[in-house]
C-alpha cells in the first residue's frame, strides 16, 4: 500500500534536492575557474635564476627567423614563439606553394629599397646592409636548402616546394632550443615594476589563460590586429592598415571572355581622380594577365602596391591606361597598320595584323570590336581614320577600374607601426626598451617578387641580433 507524503516532507525533499544541485554547480564552477586561470606552462627553467626570457609574438617568417637568430647569439636566453595558428602558414602558400624566398637581382641597397612603397626612403640606410638578399640565400644554402634564381630575379628552393623552407626553419628552431607554442594568442601586455613584460595568453579552445613574464618582447605578428593592439598598449601609434597587392576589377563582359590571355610586356598607368600630382611609380612596365573579373599580373600588382592608399581613398575607382605595344612609337604603329593594309588588301581584317604587335587573335578581335570594326571586312575597305584610331587604342587603351580583387597567395597590407618609432639598426622600439618589431607589423610593404619576405628575413635577423647581444652582455660579464 503506497505511503502518503505530507506537505512538510515534500518541502524538505525539494529543499535537499535544490541544495545538492547548488553544491554540484559550485564544485563545477570552482573546477572551471581552476582550469581557466593557470600559471604558464612555458618551461620553468627559462624563468628561474638569472636566465632571461624572450617571447616572440607570431610564428611567421620574421618571428621564427628572429627567434633562431636570438638563440644563436645568446644560447642561454630562453626563447618562446607564440602562434595562434600553424607556424609559417604564409610561407607555405607563397609563390604558388613554391615560396618566393627573396629576389636575387637587387644587390645594391638603394636600388633594393625602391621596391618598397612604404619604407623605400628609410630602408636605404643600414637595414639591408646588415642582412641582404645575398645573406638570406647564403643562410638557407648553409642550412641545407639549395636555391635557384629565375629569370625575373625571384628566388625559390630548388625543390620547388615551400616545405623545404618550412622544414629547414622548424628544424633549426628545434636544434637551437627555441620553444614553439601554437593555438595561443597574446591578448594583452603590460609592464612590471622591474621593467619586464607581463603577457596574458589565451587558449580559447579549452578556456585557458596564462600569464608570462618576459625580459624581451619581439612583435612579429604580420598584419594581424593582435600585434597592433599590443603595440598600442605599449605606447606606439599605428598607421591604419589598408590592402596592398591586389588585382583590378574591370566590368567588361567582352574583356572577361579573354580570361587567360597574357601579355609579356605592357606599360600601364594608373589615374585616380583624387590624385592630381604625377607619381612616377603609378606607371609600371611588365607582364599582364586577363582574368574573368578583370586584370592581374605583376604590372597590376605593382600598381596596386604603390597606389594602395590612394586607391583606398578613391574607393578603388579609377582609370587604367594600358600601352600594349610599349616598344613602338605611335607613329610606327600607324605606319605598320597602313603598310599592312597595302600588303593584305584582300584578307579579312580579323585574320591578319602586324606580327610585330605580338598580340593574340582573340585580343585583336576585342580591339576591332571596341572601335566598331567588323572583323569580316577586307583590309582594303578599312579607312585610314580607323587605323589611326586603332593605333591610339593600342598605345593608350582605357579600362575603368570598379573595384579590387584579392591576391590570396601573398596578401599584404600597407600600414602598421611607423618606422620613425623604431631604430632600424636594432629594430628596438624608441618608446619602450627591450621591445622589438619585425616584419609586416611595421609600416613596410614591398611589391611582388620576394621583397616582402626579404623584409621579414632582414627585420627578424636584425631584431634577433639586437636581442641576443643585450641578453649576452650580462652573461659575458659574469663569466
Amino acid at each position: 500500500k503506497p505511503q502518503l507524503i505530507t506537505d512538510d516532507e515534500m518541502l524538505m525533499l525539494c529543499c535537499n534536492k535544490t541544495i545538492r544541485s547548488f553544491n554540484i554547480l559550485i564544485r563545477r564552477d570552482v573546477q572551471r575557474r581552476r582550469r581557466f586561470i593557470t600559471t604558464s606552462n612555458i618551461p620553468t627553467t627559462q624563468q628561474q635564476g638569472n636566465e632571461e626570457l624572450l617571447v616572440v609574438v607570431g610564428g611567421g617568417a620574421a618571428g621564427v627567423y628572429g627567434a633562431i637568430r636570438a638563440k644563436t647569439v645568446a644560447p642561454q636566453l630562453g626563447v618562446v614563439v607564440i602562434e595562434k595558428g600553424k607556424p609559417l602558414s604564409k610561407v607555405k602558400i607563397s609563390g604558388g606553394g613554391r615560396c618566393n624566398v627573396t629576389n636575387g637581382h637587387y644587390v645594391e641597397k638603394k636600388v633594393l629599397a625602391e621596391n618598397y612603397p612604404r619604407g623605400n626612403k628609410e630602408l636605404r640606410g643600414s637595414f639591408f646592409s646588415m642582412h641582404s638578399p645575398v645573406d638570406t640565400m647564403s643562410w638557407f644554402s648553409d642550412h641545407g636548402v639549395p636555391l635557384k634564381t629565375e629569370e625575373d630575379g625571384r628566388v625559390f628552393p630548388l625543390s620547388n616546394s615551400s616545405s623545404s623552407i618550412i622544414d629547414c626553419l622548424m628544424l633549426e628552431a628545434k636544434r637551437s632550443g627555441v620553444s614553439l607554442q601554437t593555438g595561443k594568442v597574446v591578448t594583452s601586455v603590460s609592464t612590471t615594476k622591474n621593467g619586464k613584460f607581463l603577457l596574458k595568453l589565451e587558449k580559447r579552445t579549452v578556456d585557458l589563460v596564462e600569464y608570462v613574464e618576459a625580459s624581451y618582447l619581439l612583435i612579429a605578428s604580420g598584419s594581424n590586429r593582435q600585434g597592433y593592439t599590443l603595440a598600442m598598449q605599449l605606447g606606439h601609434s599605428i598607421v591604419d592598415p589598408v590592402p596592398s597587392l591586389f588585382t583590378f576589377k574591370i566590368e567588361d563582359r567582352q574583356l572577361a571572355e579573354l580570361s587567360g590571355v597574357t601579355f609579356p610586356k605592357v606599360k600601364a598607368k594608373l589615374k585616380l581622380e583624387n590624385v592630381g600630382r604625377n607619381i612616377p611609380q603609378f606607371t609600371q612596365v611588365g607582364p599582364m594577365l586577363v582574368t574573368h573579373w578583370g586584370l592581374s599580373g605583376p604590372v597590376i600588382l605593382r600598381l596596386s602596391a604603390w597606389g594602395a592608399r590612394d586607391l583606398f581613398s578613391a574607393n578603388y575607382q579609377g582609370t587604367l591606361l594600358v600601352d600594349f605595344v610599349p616598344d613602338l612609337h605611335i607613329e610606327n604603329v600607324k605606319s605598320m597598320l597602313l603598310q599592312h593594309k597595302d600588303q593584305f588588301v584582300k584578307q579579312k581584317v580579323l585574320n591578319s595584323f602586324p606580327l610585330e604587335f605580338g598580340l593574340v587573335k582573340r585580343f585583336w578581335r576585342y580591339v576591332l570590336e571596341h572601335e566598331g570594326l567588323d572583323g569580316e571586312t577586307l583590309w582594303a575597305s578599312i579607312p585610314k581614320s580607323s587605323l589611326i584610331a586603332v593605333s591610339c587604342l593600342l598605345k593608350q587603351f582605357p579600362f575603368r577600374i570598379t573595384g579590387k580583387g584579392q591576391f590570396k597567395d601573398e596578401f599584404v597590407t600597407a600600414g602598421g607601426v611607423p618606422l620613425s618609432e623604431i631604430s632600424l639598426k636594432t629594430m628596438e622600439s624608441k618608446i619602450h626598451p627591450r621591445l622589438f618589431f619585425a616584419g609586416e607589423v611595421l609600416n613596410v610593404d614591398g611589391i611582388t617578387g620576394g621583397f616582402n619576405f626579404q623584409n621579414a628575413w632582414s627585420g627578424g635577423y636584425i631584431a634577433g641580433s639586437g636581442i641576443g647581444q643585450l641578453a649576452a652582455s650580462p652573461y659575458e660579464e659574469s663569466t
